[in-house]
């Protein structure tokens, strides 16, 4: 029987807790451990690592528990300042040592705001009431220091997020991750690169794809990060509005798109090699030729048979049928171009689509 796998709680989580712990101190009640019920209604049981008042308020310190998620933030300290306002300043959230501030439109928070995300900060709000009543004024500051670096492991950056982590988490409660959480951590890119008027824009499935793309004079923040569900990152597209997605990466996943496999992980979906054998066997590849593609153990071995057979333009057809695939998967909603390129960054192959898009990028791609 598989193990079950034990759950934790978000960073958002924590900032609840804190700001509770430091308020229950306030009244002179000291805790080792605290509940805290999650948006969902689940009631959290949270140990308080530490509580002591400061020049700039009491601050409370808990140890994020993410269970058996592979979270970056597992394990880190999150601390918690409150100091009391003066009557009418409401409930303000402030980011403290390692907390990131908005800067680019499209997210959830306003420009200019710590990164705190809706969740969090209701649940906060929640345990404010529950102790000073609705009409509280309190300065909430929230510090994660190791988030100074852990930032560098998120898509912060790219979100326009700067100087620190987000403080995460729908309900406060952290399930081990699912594919569906991860999938909606990338759809937050295309809305913050909407916002900014882009409303064509650049699916790359990895770092190739990426690196490739700026070098050829594609603005950063026309890309989008989908790892290997492409297919997702496509509908989300296109229910946003985007009009067009010029997909850039490496044959190696693109190829399986031009086969109609729209998740691309490596155990899941597949199909390179017999898509490779396919468009080349239409284009005059002998037998002997079309079967070494389907013995190749990478596309890069495949590539090999393509060029013997001075076939390599053959990934200009496995472009434009990933394009006809992509398209037809989101129903026509959006116009697809494809651009197919190799480990080392040699442009294969383009479509028609990925043409007129790139040029309206003033790409230096020659077609």
């Amino acid at each position: 029987m598989a193990k079950e796998l034990r759950g934790g709680y978000t960073t958002g989580a924590c900032m609840a807790a804190g700001v509770k712990a430091a308020l229950l101190y306030e009244q002179g009640e000291e805790c080792d451990s605290l509940a805290l019920k999650a948006l969902d209604d689940t009631i959290l049981t949270i140990p308080v690592k530490d509580i002591k008042e400061t020049e700039n308020g009491i601050m409370a310190e808990i140890v994020k528990d993410a269970g058996d998620d592979p979270d970056i933030t597992n394990g880190v300290s999150v601390f918690t300042t409150i100091r009391h306002l003066p009557k009418g300043s409401g409930l303000v959230f402030c980011a403290g040592e390692g907390i990131g501030t908005v800067t680019k439109p499209g997210l959830s928070v306003p420009v200019g705001e710590p990164s705190i995300n809706p969740g969090p900060r209701k649940l906060t709000r929640n345990v404010v009431e529950e102790i000073l009543g609705a009409d509280a004024d309190l300065e909430v500051t929230v510090s994660i220091p190791a988030g100074t670096e852990l930032c560098k492991q998120t898509l912060n950056p790219v979100l326009g997020v700067i100087g620190g982590i987000s403080v995460v988490g729908t309900t406060g409660v952290l399930r081990p991750m699912s594919e569906d959480g991860f999938k909606n951590s990338l759809v937050p890119q295309i809305d913050v690169a909407l916002a900014a008027g882009l409303d064509t824009q650049v699916f790359v499935p990895g770092k190739i794809g990426e690196t490739l793309a700026v070098k050829h004079g594609i603005p950063k923040e026309a890309i989008i990060q989908t790892s290997n569900f492409i297919g997702f990152m496509l509908e989300a597209a296109a229910e946003r509005g985007v009009k067009r997605v010029l997909l850039f990466g490496h044959i190696g996943k693109l190829a399986k798109v031009a086969a109609g496999v729209f998740y691309t992980h490596n155990r899941i979906g597949d199909g390179r090699l017999e898509a490779i054998a396919a468009y080349a066997a239409a284009e005059g590849m002998p037998q002997e030729g079309v079967i070494k593609i389907l013995n190749s153990t990478t596309t890069e071995d495949a590539l090999s048979v393509l060029e013997e057979h001075k076939l390599v333009y053959v990934c200009n057809r496995l472009a434009e049928r990933a394009s006809v695939r992509a398209e037809r998967f989101i129903f026509n909603k959006l116009k697809v171009g494809t651009v197919l390129a190799t480990m080392q960054g040699t442009i294969l192959g383009m479509d028609a689509n990925a043409i007129e898009m790139g040029r309206d990028f003033h790409w230096d791609i020659e077609s």
